[in-house]
């Protein structure tokens, strides 16, 4: 497939020097947030002021929305807007977000986007973690006192808004795999013990080559004619397993994993996880860097990023 070369634009263009509010004094994380919706109401026009703090508080009791130490990126779709709406708030002394209170929230992004326009959060999110996370930053940001100040910073930043997100935003890059001289017997562990059913193989490279999956799994114990037995008394007491109980500890993934499976690049638009999982009709896709996996998105991942985070 033709990769799709992702343009970008600049974060600032998204918001003003107006919208930041430097050294609030403002203890209290929803007395902040209401400022923070307060002040782009005003420069903005954002419609209702509190039927968008109710759905910033809703989408924060239901997520957290701190991204790294000392950075919060409160969220919330509204359909009074047509277009990106961005405002900043700092706090020197910090606000305890999660009941951390080790951990104070000193740099409060809120991202308000249209209700129509799933992804956009999620591009902030992906803009943003790649330079605001690093060492460092979060306190120069929560220094500034003077609002003008900080957004030429953020300028200068290097911070970029692509046009769509990419796979590898969206990926969970903690995952289980096997190598490919495992065993049935190691898989069907995962399979138990962590609620799989698909298991990535992975050759001495890392590169993907194949899954093995519970429904193949069941193939092997349930020939096809098996499918079709009218009177399944002989097998009743589950004699089909007997064979891979007996085999499973000597029978290699090799011999049994499939290689029809959804895969996407990491820097693939993420709209092609869901064509690649309903193209071969499974429930999550394998991310690739190269051949090397680097992480997977579930259709259940896939769906909450996109409608609900």
């Amino acid at each position: 497939m033709e990769k799709i070369e992702i343009k970008s634009a600049d974060f600032t263009a998204f918001f003003t020097a107006e919208d930041i509010i430097c050294h609030s004094d403002l203890k209290n994380r929803n007395d902040l947030f209401s400022a923070i919706l307060k002040n782009l109401a005003y420069n903005k026009g954002i419609g209702n002021v509190n039927d968008a703090y109710n759905a910033v508080l809703e989408r924060e009791e239901g997520y957290s929305t701190v991204l790294s130490k000392g950075l919060a990126l409160p969220h919330a779709r509204l359909s009074t807007i047509s277009e990106l709406v961005i405002g900043i708030a700092t706090s020197k002394e910090g606000i305890v977000f999660d009941g951390d209170s080790e951990n104070p929230v000193r740099v409060v992004i809120m991202i308000l986007t249209p209700k129509d326009k799933p992804s956009l959060y999620l591009q902030v999110l992906s803009s943003v973690s790649k330079v605001l996370a690093q060492e460092g930053i979060i306190d120069k940001l929560a220094e500034f006192s003077d609002n003008n100040e900080m957004w030429r910073f953020l300028n200068r930043s290097g911070l970029d808004f692509p046009d769509y997100i990419c796979a590898g935003d969206i990926m969970n890059s903690d995952f289980s795999s096997l190598k490919e001289n495992a065993t049935l017997e190691q898989a069907i562990d995962l399979f138990v013990n962590k609620n799989m059913n698909d298991v990535p193989v992975l050759d001495a490279d890392g590169d993907l080559v194949g899954i093995v999956s519970t429904s193949e799994l069941l193939r092997v114990c349930l020939p096809d004619y098996i499918l079709w037995m009218d009177d399944l008394s002989p097998i009743i007491n589950f004699e089909p397993f007997s064979h891979i109980l007996q085999n499973e500890s000597n029978t290699w993934l090799a011999e049994i994993m499939s290689y029809d499976f959804a895969s996407v690049d990491e820097k693939d638009p993420a709209i092609m996880v869901a064509q690649e999982i309903t193209k071969h009709k499974t429930g999550q896709a394998y991310v690739l860097r190269d051949k090397k996996l680097v992480g997977v998105i579930t259709m259940q991942q896939f769906l909450n990023k996109i409608l609900r985070e």
